[in-house]
């Protein structure tokens, strides 16, 4: 039997639309850059014995702290955007009155179907879930274990009013019960106003696929969110490419930026940003202010420690006289903040 992991079946239906997508080419979603293949089939076993031995810091010493949710600390604003951050890709927005949820795998294993768990750096994620408030609007990345849960949107679906997900990705949530009518897809550039936020979907480098029969069928990239007063950009997944360049004339520049670091290996180093490239990245784009996330949930990666991305991202950020900020996770925050209290160092 198909686990009910690997999401919507692709339908000829879907295909006829997906095909209507500049995006689409030969049955499948194509980067604007070359990308000869989100992974080299022939290092496929040497890989995976890397990725069964793991890197001698791959996992923090003890469980990462969370700090609860508190709605009185979320909701009582000082400007008209807080974040918190869940750890890895997961964060959380008051932004223009309005609670905005992306990439919520709050779910303790990033491999559901693998020969091999990945177990969350933070115990009992799925409570967070429970704890949080009516949501106004999730935001859907991509279709990869480590940005949609399953496990989560059971929980979230019954508290969520709208899904804003990249095109392709629709088939999965309404396979796990979540009503059409809630759901829009966009391609690259897409745009939509969410009540009085201008909401665009940016493109990536990178891929997608819940299984070896949907690799690309789902589209993959980030969100940028203007409002009268605040500019902010979630660069999503992917690797370096011209496209950070093209986001900055288009959309930027951009007060703060949630840029992906971390997971990064040279085995397939086209599709996750090195720090020294998510910094630069986030300078192409035009973003005043920048965080690092992908890190501080899963070990995916055999390549670096767990705590690498960020230290790295700092290091970069700093040469090149970038403004950063490193929050606790859990922790109820504004970007105009300064948070650089190393809150990691005592797990290492």
């Amino acid at each position: 039997m198909k686990s009910i992991q690997f999401g919507g079946r692709i339908t000829q239906a879907h295909k006829e639309i997906y095909q209507q997508s500049v995006n689409w080419e030969n049955g499948k979603f194509k980067n604007l850059e070359e990308t000869p293949s989100a992974i080299d089939w022939k290092k496929i076993p040497g890989m995976i014995c890397k990725q069964i031995k793991g890197h001698k810091y791959g996992y923090p010493k003890g469980k990462l702290p969370i700090e609860p949710f508190d709605a009185d600390k979320f909701y009582s604003a000082k400007s008209n955007a807080q974040f918190i951050w869940y750890g890895h890709s997961v964060v959380l927005m008051n932004l223009n009155g309005k609670t905005i949820l992306i990439d919520p795998m709050l779910g303790e294993d990033a491999s559901p179907v693998g020969p091999k768990r990945t177990k969350r750096f933070s115990e009992n994620t799925l409570d967070i879930c429970k704890a949080l408030p009516d949501i106004d609007l999730i935001l859907l990345t991509h279709d990869h274990y480590d940005h949609l849960d399953y496990a989560s949107i059971q929980i979230l679906k019954s508290k969520t009013r709208n899904y804003y997900v990249s095109l392709g990705l629709k088939r999965h949530l309404m396979a796990w019960g979540v009503e059409e009518n809630l759901i829009k897809e966009f391609d690259w550039w897409d745009k939509a106003d969410f009540e009085g936020i201008q909401i665009t979907f940016t493109p990536s480098r990178h891929f997608s696929g819940r299984g070896l029969t949907s690799i690309a069928r789902c589209l993959w990239g980030g969100w940028s969110f203007k409002t009268a007063t605040d500019s902010i950009w979630f660069s999503g997944d992917g690797g370096y490419g011209e496209h950070f360049k093209t986001i900055g004339k288009e959309l930027g520049p951009f007060d703060f930026a949630f840029m992906e670091c971390g997971q990064y290996s040279p085995d397939w180093a086209l599709i996750h940003m090195f720090p020294e490239e998510s910094v630069r990245a986030a300078m192409d784009a035009g973003a005043k202010k920048v965080m690092p996330v992908h890190w501080g949930g899963f070990n995916l990666s055999y390549h670096h420690a767990w705590f690498e991305p960020v230290e790295d991202f700092i290091h970069h950020s700093k040469q090149n006289q970038i403004e950063f900020i490193v929050p606790e996770i859990g922790r109820v925050f504004e970007y105009e903040q300064e948070l650089d209290n190393f809150w990691w160092k005592p797990f290492i």
